[in-house]
């Protein structure tokens, strides 16, 4: 197979860059189950944008460089905010149902989440990604230049130097059939990396099951740098639930006036940040594990009963439904909650085009690490950074010339067998994600860091001889990527000797006065 462009991910970053080259080029466009499987399909909240007159750049900048406590690239922010107005303006042209402001009819709703100083987030209801995304998917099935791969998996990317040319260039890349189970070579002018993130790293995750660190293990073995993946971004309000286990209780709950308080119904987030509820997500989250550890509690309480089943409803429909379903009634108990791995701040270092090291290779979304988020993202900016970077990506790839075309060589299956033993998976893929929540969570030290990265030492020897030996399958590839990211995260995590936004650590609980990113580089 060839296409001027592959790309992996059928996130907001994955369509809209499919869409903006469709206009001129042949896109493939792989996802590991469907398109609408991704995080971005599952955002509430919204995008982040300057839209109103009571807002502007400069406010939003800092509101961003505040929450990334030291780390953002100021050139970056500002290139994204300044985008924001007209990125926005790309999906109203494409026809998301916005929610309009119920007082005025001509304007959208604006509502306001942690961190923010305006009410600058335009939003569908509650379930913004779900109308973004089925809007993107809907046009991508129509357009005749983009050809829909679903059900396949990226398995390594085809690079010069492992066809023994001088340049490391991405030539392409291998991808797993999992419907026909066989292994597919894919060669490519240009190749995207936008898989998300890799929360399943962990036992308790706001991510879908897809989030495995897929693009961020592929770039690395490519020869890629990872830059500050020790910043993991806890969300504070994850549904508490035995029948919900990855349930997000949206942000924007707490911006609209909610209260979280704990069993006795005290309000205590006062005690930790004079903003309260309104505290960037890593503020809250630690309180919150703080007073669950302090108090040997399983959960806390966000209380919205004060603002009414009617405002309740109309605001957050789907919340409101869905916590009904389970029993809850969001206008006459508070919803149980804990924090939950949300976000990956960290990722494949790229430029303002999203390139990375390897020429022809781009990454984009929550696989990339672009500067802007720093040592913690602030909230529904990271849909606005897929729009922006994808618009970028898609100038810089459209600019190029087409590239030399080149026989590349099929998946070698000859000296491996069936698995014998699947059920090895499943427990290493177990043992990964406990001792990570437990070793390498919300709060850290020198001693959980080292016993993580012990077990990860003995895990990544299990698997790479399994990998050796057997078929590929989806399971194993998950696994494999896995255990790579959870230790770029435990080295990542082990360099950086201060606490600063995301990362916690007792034995280094103040923050350096300089802010400097954490890099690993790769050997391709």
């Amino acid at each position: 197979m060839r296409f001027d462009t592959i790309i992996v991910g059928s996130g907001l970053a994955g369509l809209s860059l499919a869409l903006q080259l469709a206009e001129r080029q042949k896109v493939g466009l792989i996802t590991k189950k469907s398109l609408l499987g991704g995080a971005s399909y599952m955002a509430q909240g919204g995008i982040a944008a300057v839209l109103s007159e009571d807002d502007s750049i400069e406010a939003h900048v800092r509101d961003t460089l505040v929450a990334g406590a030291g780390l953002c690239n100021e050139e970056v922010v500002r290139h994204v905010v300044s985008e924001g107005k007209e990125a926005i303006q790309w999906l109203i042209d494409r026809h998301v149902p916005f929610t309009h402001d119920p007082e005025d009819a001509g304007h959208y709703h604006l509502t306001r989440e942690g961190g923010h100083s305006f009410r600058r987030i335009i939003h569908a209801d509650d379930a913004t990604g779900k109308a973004v995304q089925q809007t993107l998917v809907d046009q991508a099935r129509e357009n005749p230049n983009i050809t829909i791969l679903e059900n396949h998996m990226a398995i390594d990317l085809i690079t010069g130097s492992k066809l023994g040319l001088e340049n490391n260039q991405c030539l392409g890349l291998y991808a797993l059939d999992s419907v026909e189970n066989r292994v597919k070579s894919i060669a490519a002018d240009n190749t995207v990396l936008a898989t998300g993130g890799t929360g399943k790293v962990y036992l308790y995750t706001t991510n879908p099951d897809t989030a495995t660190g897929d693009g961020i293990a592929i770039g690395w073995r490519a020869g890629c740098r990872v830059t500050n993946m020790e910043f993991i971004q806890f969300h504070p309000t994850c549904l508490y639930h035995p029948k919900e286990k990855s349930f997000l209780i949206s942000e924007s709950l707490r911006g609209e006036g909610g209260i979280l308080r704990l069993p006795d119904r005290t309000r205590f987030m006062p005690d930790h940040d004079e903003r309260a509820e309104l505290a960037p997500r890593d503020v809250v989250a630690r309180a919150i594990d703080f007073e669950m550890k302090k108090r040997g509690i399983e959960c806390v309480y966000l209380d919205m009963t004060h603002k009414g089943a009617d405002f309740l409803r109309s605001h957050f429909p789907n919340i409101y439904s869905r916590c009904l379903e389970l029993g809850i009634n969001i206008s006459r108990e508070p919803i149980p909650v804990v924090p939950a791995a949300h976000y990956l701040c960290g990722g494949i270092a790229t430029d303002l085009s999203g390139r990375t090291d390897v020429p022809n290779l781009y990454a984009l979304g929550e696989t990339a690490c672009t500067g802007l988020h720093g040592a913690n993202r602030l909230a529904s900016n990271s849909l606005l950074e897929c729009l922006v970077f994808s618009k970028a990506a898609a100038r810089d790839i459209l600019a190029k010339p087409p590239g030399e075309k080149r026989e590349l060589p099929l998946w070698d299956e000859s000296r491996v067998t069936d698995a014998d033993e699947e059920i090895v998976i499943h427990h290493n893929w177990s043992e990964l994600r406990r001792f990570m929540w437990n070793y390498v969570g919300i709060v850290r030290t020198r001693k959980r860091l080292e016993r993580a990265q012990n077990r990860i030492r003995l895990l990544t020897e299990e698997i790479e001889e399994y990998y050796s030996n057997f078929r590929v399958s989806q399971d194993l590839l998950e696994l494999r990527n896995l255990v790579l990211t959870a230790d770029l995260i435990v080295r990542s995590a082990m360099l950086r000797r201060e606490s600063r936004g995301l990362h916690f650590s007792r034995d280094y609980p103040e923050k350096l006065a300089n802010a400097v990113d954490t890099v690993l580089k790769a050997s391709p």
